[in-house]
């Protein structure tokens, strides 16, 4: 069985048509997946989710994108109310993203720091509730190691959608981290992650279509869903010279040591 560990089922896409988008991922073999929120607002949606569907457990949390939603350090207290509910797995999706702009009237330097401070109290927050972190980064891999470190042996993050080199992601994974392959690895071009995807170490890395964006091949273009963490594992196992059931097995018992409360 395949384990999505990043989906974004609470997105505006998904609103007609989940019911068949699961049903299709129960065909594929995806039998467990990890809904991640984006803001509080999101948190709220993602949790009725995984109410009405067994398969579904909730990261909770503020993407950086989405920090000027808050403001201060009362928003925080929400967001420990809503991470103690039964389906929350995780603290996410939060991190650090320098690739977008600024919301309008926010200069780069205020809106860098308000990003670091958000991501910190979600981190002191993830260790006071004993949860992992899911971590988003674009263009921001120096800033945001320097912060997660500083949480090493407290809490275990996995670094998303990871398309560096092995040589980066060993000093994490060395600590405690994980790091997790999107169908980019499937891609005619994709760059240093293919070669991280053929090298890492079994029980270092999971798998997640970031649905619904990252369609792998062949459905690249398309919107994405659950069930294609199928063809992003095919693209995994050819890389490793591994079998299909082999990459479900071990990635899916990554998933199940890093994400608690699945059966």
């Amino acid at each position: 069985m395949l384990f999505d560990s990043h989906t974004h089922l609470g997105n505006r896409q998904f609103d007609d048509d989940l019911t068949v988008v699961l049903q299709r991922a129960k065909e594929a073999g995806v039998s467990r997946m990890v809904v991640p929120a984006t803001d509080l607002e999101s948190t709220r949606k993602c949790l009725s989710l995984a109410e009405a569907h067994d398969q579904l457990r909730v990261a909770v949390g503020v993407h950086p994108c989405d920090v000027d939603s808050v403001i201060g350090e009362d928003w925080i207290h929400e967001l420990k109310i809503l991470a103690q509910h039964p389906k929350v797995t995780a603290i996410g999706e939060i991190g650090l993203d320098y690739f977008h702009s600024p919301p309008s009237g926010w200069e780069l330097a205020r809106w860098k720091a308000h990003q670091a401070r958000c991501l910190e109290l979600q981190l002191n927050l993830a260790v006071e509730l004993g949860l992992n972190v899911i971590l988003h980064n674009r263009e921001s891999w120096e800033d945001l190691t320097c912060i997660v470190r500083q949480f090493d042996g407290k809490l275990r993050g996995v670094f998303h959608c990871y398309t560096g080199t092995l040589e980066e992601a060993e000093p994490l994974l060395a600590a405690g981290h994980v790091i997790s392959f999107t169908g980019i690895v499937s891609f005619k071009n994709p760059g240093h992650v293919a070669q991280t995807a053929s090298q890492v170490p079994d029980g270092h890395f999971m798998l997640e279509t970031d649905a619904p964006y990252l369609a792998p091949m062949p459905h690249r273009g398309k919107r994405c869903e659950p069930a294609y963490v199928a063809d992003t594992a095919r693209a995994v196992a050819k890389l490793r010279k591994q079998t299909l059931e082999d990459i479900a097995e071990k990635t899916t018992q990554t998933a199940l040591h890093f994400f608690h409360g699945f059966e």
